[in-house]
């Protein structure tokens, strides 16, 4: 199956047009400060471009990135940009062809964003030998990928060791394919369900599992959108499966406990998390408001205190008084469904 997602990357596909279904195409409009810096990206790049969602979360001056199945790099050349000359950006990928079209283009774009030298590098490998490459344990301060996951092999393998590679407090923050169950045998081992992201997609709920197995003890949903299948004889092999490109962020804070517990906490958010002056989007039903006090659970406070978040924000509370779980908690398939039959109630406080 590696040697086909190679091959279908490598040599089937020439451009984004080529592809069969939307998965592997982001949907909407970035927000200004992105689509100008997207601006920049030479065509080259963009033309080639597989991703499913916008894998640059905020504050990432200064920051060390690693982009897990880069491509051609384009979410690199953006994380480029936002990093600035003083951050460092690495890309890995297992395609040679894809890589190439990468690393051709590093001068131009080194030139474009005006560095003295180049802030970013790529290497091969594969996301479950991360192990296996010269990356120093505890390194990155953000771990990103767009879209490629699902195509990894032995998952669970990722996200150890994208644990292994984060400093204490970064995130993983990253867009992928889930399904609302688990795929059948003959279904993922269709080469081509298996290229368009189809055929690997996680069922939602394992993917949890397999995220707080890795030490990612509370994952947080930040967007999702249902996928349209375009093929008909793609659609019609899947019957009424549902498929979700959702962004999920993961941190290394070993003290997260594994439900949102209620201390009797909360925050002021002060405005000052560049590109979010009015309001600061940790994830899908955590939206604060500058100035306005925001109630949240331990692991919630943890996620903005013990990270690169914590100096944008005022702090209520500690841990000397616990008042049970935090309202609102649940289990329920936690993704935007068009299907009135599939509930959607929250998962998180």
């Amino acid at each position: 199956m590696r040697e086909a997602v190679e091959a279908y990357y490598g040599s089937n596909l020439k451009s984004s047009n080529d592809l069969k279904t939307n998965v592997c195409t982001t949907a909407g409009v970035p927000p200004p400060h992105l689509a100008k810096l997207l601006q920049n990206i030479h065509p080259d790049i963009t033309s080639t471009y597989y991703g499913c969602g916008l894998v640059y979360p905020a504050q990432l001056a200064g920051a060390r990135v690693l982009d897990l199945g880069c491509g051609t790099g384009r979410d690199c050349y953006v994380l480029s940009q936002l990093v600035g000359a003083d951050g460092i950006v690495v890309g890995v990928d297992m395609t040679d062809a894809q890589l190439a079209t990468a690393r051709r283009h590093v001068d131009y774009h080194t030139e474009k964003f005006g560095y003295a030298k180049a802030n970013i590098t790529f290497k091969k490998g594969y996301l479950e030998k991360l192990d296996e490459l010269d990356l120093e344990p505890g390194s990155f301060d953000v771990i990103v990928s767009n879209c490629v996951i699902n195509l990894a092999i032995d998952k669970p393998a990722v996200l150890r060791h994208a644990y292994s590679l984060l400093a204490k407090g970064g995130e993983m923050f990253f867009a992928d394919v889930y399904a609302d169950r688990r795929i059948s045998a003959a279904l993922a081992a269709d080469p081509i369900l298996y290229g368009e992201c189809l055929g690997g997609a996680l069922y939602w709920n394992d993917f949890q599992a397999i995220a707080k197995s890795a030490g990612f003890f509370d994952p947080r949903l930040v967007d999702d959108s249902p996928i349209t299948i375009r093929d008909p004889d793609i659609a019609e092999r899947l019957g009424d499966m549902q498929f979700f490109s959702a962004t999920y962020r993961l941190f290394k804070i070993p003290a997260l406990e594994p439900a949102c517990e209620d201390y009797g906490q909360a925050v002021t958010y002060r405005g000052t998390i560049d590109n979010e002056p009015q309001r600061f989007i940790l994830d899908k039903h955590h939206v604060i408001d500058q100035g306005r006090t925001f109630r949240v659970c331990g692991n919630t406070w943890r996620m903005l205190h013990d990270t690169r978040f914590r100096e944008h924000f005022d702090f209520i509370g500690d841990w000397t008084r616990h008042y049970g779980i935090f309202a609102g908690c649940g289990t329920s398939l936690p993704f935007e469904t068009q299907n009135p039959s599939v509930s959607t109630t929250s998962n998180c406080c």
